[in-house]
């Protein structure tokens, strides 16, 4: 089975430069984070998802993809769901799940059966 987790301050998403949110982020990510008063939170939980991935991905020997590679965005019925645009892990299809609360951001992995 292919899981990942990731927790992490949401103060350290606070200042980021933008050189460091245009190289972690797509601009589909940076567009829907900076529409909310409070951005951090939600780059913070898409950073967990990115490194959430990037563990069930080692846990099937897949290695080289970037952060900046997964995408975090949201279907039609507003669920979160991962794009890898990276061709190494073309096919693989995964179910996250994103929370935050005022400290800090989680993300869940699972990689779809």
């Amino acid at each position: 089975m292919a899981i990942g987790v990731d927790i992490e301050d949401i103060e350290r998403f606070k200042d980021k430069s933008e050189e460091f949110i245009k190289r972690v982020f797509t601009p589909l990510e940076i567009e829907y984070c900076m529409k909310y008063t409070k951005p951090e939170s939600h780059f913070a939980a898409r950073f967990c998802a990115k490194e959430a991935v990037i563990k069930a991905l080692t846990a099937l020997n897949i290695q080289g993809v970037a952060l900046s590679e997964i995408e975090i965005f949201h279907n039609e019925k507003k669920v979160p769901q991962i794009r890898i645009l990276n061709p190494i892990a073309q096919g693989l299809e995964f179910e996250v799940s994103l929370s935050h609360d005022r400290s800090k951001a989680i993300a869940f992995v699972r990689k779809k059966d």
